[in-house]
């Protein structure tokens, strides 16, 4: 008697935590979101670049927002030579790799996009995955504020290439040079503050998913987390948070509001401005003067503030007013390697979360100017700036406005099989229905059954897979040389009518009927018409 298996010695199916399954349905509409993204790219004149997945620990570089996990941030092992590598983090880092190894038979400026995923080693959490994409855009070469004024502009002809209508989204500026100042003020200059200075930027970064509360216990002493986790703060006083809290958020990030007369006779785009109720408007060109007379003559922070004034009048030339673009002090990035304009993307209009709470998405891209990172590899500064975009948090606010369809693709049209003929004589059935085009350039989807089930099993699985519709030949119809086309689509469709109505015997005639074997394409193809069903 054999023995029975061991079914205590099984191996457990378990998903790591942070990490998370993709099914059909969501990367078909991931797919389609990309397509968009990329038109607009390749519309501003950026090419594809594809770099791995992992790269040498010190080519990547310190620089991630959470320096609180092993590795600080970053999945790492060593090779069989005993160097370092990691898992790419983001897609600016392994660019900067790439251009300096490159860099003569480069074009410059180079102006690059990519996408895939990148893998963070953070403590997973509601929204905050271990692994996930991003798409990036960069331009590498340029000084001019141009390149920034169009990352930001590019930035918003992809919300609304993607269905997002203007006035619920708004890509915010600042200048980390701007910021610098600042925290240079709460005594945090020279190279002996540089870790508390890092940890109070990230600190700040975190305003949207902490609230200031948060914020300020992380400027200050430190902040337990909900899971009883202490994160060291950046040690600064009362005095010197109420500074930062006043500056940032206070009388800077209420901007400049002027009244719309100043738009008369001007060639300034009137129409795309932010307005209030008091008849004023959201105007970036003068916040920026504003932003200039605060910060001191010949400051770093004044010098910030040039380079904004510049993206404001670039902006405002090709016709972005404060409705799309608006240049706004709160914006902080966390990733240390930023040296200059910083700009995030955020959608403003509001939602649910699953207690039925008021909620905004808030930012779901973001970039900045980086002109040290490739200057690693070569000795010398090289200009770059760029934009990325989080797919997955775009991807959930795109679905909850109902941009971008959630439903998986029509499955392929399934060849059943009998046993009585050869299954080589079924698979020539397919090959045809593969090389035929049911559009222009679009070859239908065909699928023969490799199961071992009968009949039932075969229409069942073809449901599954959510076919249009199904190819049955046994040996009756062979002997007619006739195929019968079943439309599972039309099939669903009258299951709820009533047996004894003239529509139900109408359809039910339509639902399923003989071809001769020749006109089998042409069946089905008039299948795919009748429901209008795309493959991408």
């Amino acid at each position: 008697m054999a023995d029975k298996p061991d079914k205590t010695n099984k191996l457990k199916a378990r998903l790591p935590r942070g990490l998370a399954d993709r099914g059909g349905a969501e990367i078909a509409a991931t797919r389609r979101m990309l397509d968009k993204i990329r038109a607009v790219y390749e519309r501003y004149g950026f090419e594809p670049l594809e770099t791995p997945g992992i790269e040498y620990t010190d080519a990547l570089g310190k620089f991630l927002p959470d320096q609180d996990r092993p590795n600080e941030g970053v999945f790492s092992f060593q090779d069989d030579d005993e160097q370092w590598l990691s898992l790419r983090y983001d897609l600016t880092a392994p660019l900067a790799r790439y251009v300096a190894e490159n860099f003569d038979a480069l074009p410059k400026p180079y102006r690059s996009y990519r996408e895939g995923f990148v893998f963070r080693n953070e403590k997973p959490g509601p929204g905050r995955f271990r692994q996930f994409m991003q798409f990036d855009a960069d331009t590498v070469g340029s000084a001019a504020m141009a390149a920034d004024a169009e990352m930001c502009m590019m930035a918003a002809d992809t919300m609304e290439a993607l269905g997002i209508p203007r006035g619920s989204y708004v890509v915010k500026v600042n200048n980390r040079k701007v910021l610098d100042q600042v925290l240079d003020a709460v005594g945090l200059a020279g190279e002996e503050h540089a870790s508390r200075r890092l940890t109070a930027l990230r600190a700040i970064d975190k305003l949207d998913r902490l609230e200031w509360q948060g914020v300020e216990q992380l400027l200050g002493e430190g902040r337990r987390d909900e899971s009883g986790d202490f994160t060291k703060g950046a040690l600064l006083d009362v005095q010197q948070i109420r500074f930062i809290k006043d500056t940032l958020f206070g009388y800077l990030a209420s901007g400049q509001w002027s009244h719309v007369n100043v738009l008369a006779n001007s060639t300034r785009p009137s129409s795309d401005m932010e307005l209030n109720s008091a008849g004023q408007f959201y105007d970036n060109v003068a916040f920026t003067k504003k932003l200039s007379e605060s910060l001191g003559y010949g400051s770093i922070g004044q010098h910030g503030a040039a380079e904004l004034s510049e993206i404001a009048h670039i902006i405002e030339a090709a016709g972005y007013g404060s409705k799309r673009v608006r240049i706004d002090t709160s914006v902080v990035r966390g990733l240390e390697y930023y040296t200059g304009p910083v700009f995030e993307v955020d959608l403003t209009f509001e939602t649910k979360d699953d207690q039925g709470r008021p909620m905004r998405f808030g930012s779901v891209g973001a970039g900045g100017r980086y002109d040290g990172l490739i200057g690693r590899f070569r000795g010398e500064p090289v200009h770059a700036t760029g934009f990325s975009i989080g797919v997955s948090r775009l991807m959930a606010a795109l679905q909850h406005l109902g941009k971008i369809e959630s439903k998986p693709e029509p499955g392929p049209v399934v060849v059943t099989v009998f046993p009585d003929i050869p299954i080589a004589h079924y698979q020539r059935l397919v090959a045809k229905l593969r090389d035929a085009e049911y559009a222009p350039g679009k070859k239908i989807r065909a699928e023969l059954y490799l199961g071992d089930g009968k009949f039932g099993a075969q229409m069942k699985y073809a449901d599954r897979r959510g076919s249009p519709c199904v190819v049955i030949q046994g040996g009756n119809e062979k002997a007619k040389g006739e195929i019968q086309i079943k439309d599972l689509i039309l099939g669903t469709e009258i299951a709820g009518l009533s047996k004894d109505h003239d529509d139900y015997r109408k359809k039910q005639a339509e639902a399923q009927f003989a071809v001769p074997e020749d006109k089998l394409v042409d069946a089905v193809r008039d299948v795919l018409a009748r429901h209008d069903v795309k493959w991408s």
